[in-house]
C-alpha cells in the first residue's frame, strides 16, 4: 500500500478510465429514477397499487437511500471506495432482480429499499474519489462528467421504459438495471483503483438508526395522512414521533467528537443557502416526476412509450441549461444564477397550473420545458457552491449532508405532494351511483378509477376521474411555485455574492483559521 497526502501532486495515471467507471456506475443509477415514474401507471393496474402504496414504491428508495448514504460513506473511507462500490451495485442489482419477479406490492417495496442501499453505497463514494484522482485543475471537470452521467440516464429513462412496458410486463423495468449494474461492476474491478481515509469518523450505528426511524416515521405520516386524516390520533403520534427522533439525532451528532453529520457545516452561510436552495429544488422535481406520468397516461391516453416520450421537454430543457450554468455562473455569480433558474421553476409551475382537462400536450410541453431549464440553472451552481464552501477536511461529511438533504427533500416532495393529489382527487371525484367497494377502489387513484369506469361503462366516471386528477395537479403545482418562490427570495437575500460559490470573507477565515487549503484533497491510501 503506497500512502497518498494531501501533498502529493502527481494525478493518477488511469484517472479517466477510472472516471469511466464512476459513470457507468452513476448512469445506472440516473437511469432507474425516471424509469420507475413511468411505470407507475402500470404497475398500478397490474397490481392494484393505491396512490399510498404507489408512493411507498417510490419512496422506499429514497428513504433508504437517505438514511443510509452517510455510514455508507464512511464505510467506503474506511474499508475501500471500490470494494464499496462494486458491493452497493451488487446489492443495486440483487434489488432489481427482486423487483423484476416481485408477486405484488409490498414485495415490490421491499426490492425498491434494498436497491436504496444499494444507492446509498454508489452515489457518495463516486464523488469522494474524485479528490484522490484528479488534481484541483482538473475536478471540476471531473465532477461535471459524473454528474452528467446521472443526469443522462434521467431522458433515457422514460423512453426505454416506455418501450420495455408497450413490448413486455411491467417487471422489465427493473430487469434492464441488472445488466447496467453488472457493466458497473465490470468497469469499477477493471478500472477503478482502490483508495482509502481510515482517519474517517467510524459509523455511528445509533445514529444511523435515528436518522432511518425519523425519516421513515415522518414519510409514513404523510402517506397516511390524506386517508385517516391530519388530526388522526396515529398521524400527530407519528409527527410527534418523527420531530423526537430528529431531535434525538440532532443533539447526539452536536456531542460527538467526530459526528457523522456534521451540523456545524450549517453555519457556513454559502453551504447553509446553497444546499436549501438545491433541498428546495428536489422537493419541486420529485413532486412533479411522481404527478405527471399518470396524467399523461391516465387523463391524455398515451401509452407508456408515449409518455416517456413527452417528458422529454423537461430532459431537454434541464441538460441544456446544466451545460450551459457554469459560463453564466462565471458572468454574473452564483446568487444571480441560482436566484434566476428558482424563479424559472416558479414561473413554470404556476404556469402549469393553468393546465386543464382541454388543454392538451402542448401546453404541458411548454411548462415542462421551463422546468427542466429552471431545475439546470438552479441546482448544479447551488451543489458547486455549496460543495467550495468546504474545508478540505470537511469535504466528505459536507457532501454527505448536502447529498442526504437533497434525498430527503426528494421524499418528502413525493409524499407530502402526493398526498395533497390523493386528498384533493378523492374529494373531487364523483362517485355517484356506485357500490361501496367500487367507490373506495376508485377513489384509490386515477388508474383505478378509469378501470372501474370501463368496467361499468360509465363515461361520467372517467370524465369525472380526469378532471379531479388535473384539479389534484393544479394544487401541487401551486405548490411548487409557491416553494420555487420561497427558495430564490432566500437565496436573492442570503446566498454570497461571489462567483465560486464562497463568501469571500468567510472563506479567507476558513484558511486562516485552519491552515489548510481549500482545494487539497484530503488523506488517502491508494493500492
Amino acid at each position: 500500500m503506497e500512502t497518498v497526502t494531501s501533498q502529493t501532486v502527481a494525478p493518477h495515471p488511469r484517472r479517466w478510465w477510472a472516471l469511466g467507471a464512476l459513470v457507468a456506475s452513476m448512469l445506472t443509477l440516473g437511469f432507474d429514477m425516471t424509469i420507475l415514474n413511468v411505470a407507475l401507471p402500470t404497475m398500478a393496474a397490474d397490481l392494484g397499487a393505491t396512490t399510498g402504496e404507489q408512493q411507498w414504491m417510490a419512496d422506499a428508495y429514497i428513504v433508504v437511500f437517505a438514511a443510509l448514504m452517510l455510514p455508507a460513506g464512511l464505510l467506503g473511507d474506511r474499508f475501500g471506495r471500490r470494494r464499496m462500490l462494486v458491493a452497493g451495485l451488487g446489492v443495486f442489482l440483487a434489488g432489481s432482480a427482486l423487483g423484476a419477479f416481485a408477486g405484488d406490492v409490498r414485495w415490490v417495496i421491499a426490492a425498491r429499499a434494498l436497491m436504496g442501499i444499494g444507492g446509498a453505497l454508489v452515489t457518495p463514494l463516486a464523488l469522494s474519489v474524485l479528490p484522490s484522482l484528479f488534481p484541483h485543475e482538473e475536478r471540476t471537470k471531473a465532477v461535471g462528467i459524473v454528474s452528467a452521467g446521472s443526469t443522462l440516464g434521467l431522458p433515457l429513462g422514460p423512453i426505454l421504459g416506455g418501450w420495455l412496458l408497450d413490448h413486455f410486463w411491467w417487471g422489465s423495468v427493473f430487469l434492464i438495471n441488472v445488466p447496467m449494474a453488472a457493466l458497473g461492476i465490470a468497469a469499477c474491478v477493471l478500472l477503478l483503483p482502490e483508495t482509502r481515509d481510515p482517519s474517517s469518523p467510524r459509523v455511528d450505528t445509533l445514529s444511523t438508526a435515528l436518522t432511518a426511524a425519523g425519516l421513515g416515521t415522518l414519510i409514513y405520516a404523510i402517506i397516511e395522512a390524506p386517508a385517516r386524516g391530519w388530526s388522526d390520533p396515529l398521524i400527530l403520534a407519528l409527527l410527534a414521533a418523527s420531530a423526537v427522533l430528529v431531535a434525538a439525532l440532532v443533539v447526539r451528532e452536536r456531542r460527538v467528537a467526530r459526528p457523522m453529520l456534521d451540523m456545524g457545516l450549517l453555519a457556513h452561510r454559502g453551504f447553509l443557502f446553497n444546499t436549501l436552495a438545491a433541498t428546495l429544488v428536489m422537493f419541486v422535481l420529485s413532486g412533479l416526476m411522481f404527478v405527471l406520468p399518470p396524467y399523461l397516461q391516465a387523463v391524455l391516453g398515451h401509452d407508456a412509450l408515449g409518455t416517456g416520450v413527452r417528458l422529454l421537454p423537461l430532459m431537454a430543457g434541464l441538460i441544456v441549461a446544466a451545460r450551459a450554468a457554469q459560463p453564466v455562473v462565471d458572468r454574473f455569480g452564483d446568487r444571480a444564477v441560482v436566484s434566476a433558474g428558482l424563479v424559472v421553476m416558479a414561473f413554470a409551475a404556476f404556469l402549469g397550473s393553468r393546465t386543464t382537462v382541454e388543454s392538451g400536450y402542448g401546453f404541458t410541453a411548454l411548462w415542462l420545458t421551463f422546468v427542466g431549464v429552471g431545475f439546470g440553472f438552479s441546482v448544479v451552481p447551488a451543489m458547486a457552491g455549496a460543495l467550495a464552501t468546504l474545508p478540505a477536511d470537511r469535504a466528505g461529511s459536507g457532501s454527505g449532508l448536502l447529498m442526504t438533504l437533497r434525498q430527503v427533500g426528494g421524499a418528502i416532495g413525493v409524499a407530502l405532494l402526493g398526498s395533497l393529489l390523493a386528498g384533493a382527487f378523492r374529494d373531487r371525484l364523483d362517485v355517484t351511483g356506485l357500490p361501496a367497494d367500487a367507490a373506495g377502489t376508485a377513489g384509490d387513484s386515477v388508474v383505478a378509477a378509469h378501470l372501474i369506469a370501463e368496467k361499468a361503462g360509465s363515461a361520467h366516471l372517467a370524465a369525472s376521474a380526469n378532471g379531479s386528477y388535473v384539479h389534484g395537479m393544479t394544487l401541487v403545482l401551486l405548490v411548487c411555485g409557491a416553494a420555487a418562490l420561497v427558495a430564490a427570495l432566500l437565496a436573492a437575500a442570503f446566498l454570497p455574492a461571489t462567483r465560486d460559490g464562497r463568501d469571500a470573507e468567510s472563506a479567507d477565515g476558513d484558511a486562516e483559521g485552519t491552515g489548510t487549503d481549500m482545494a487539497a484533497p484530503p488523506a488517502d491510501a491508494r493500492q
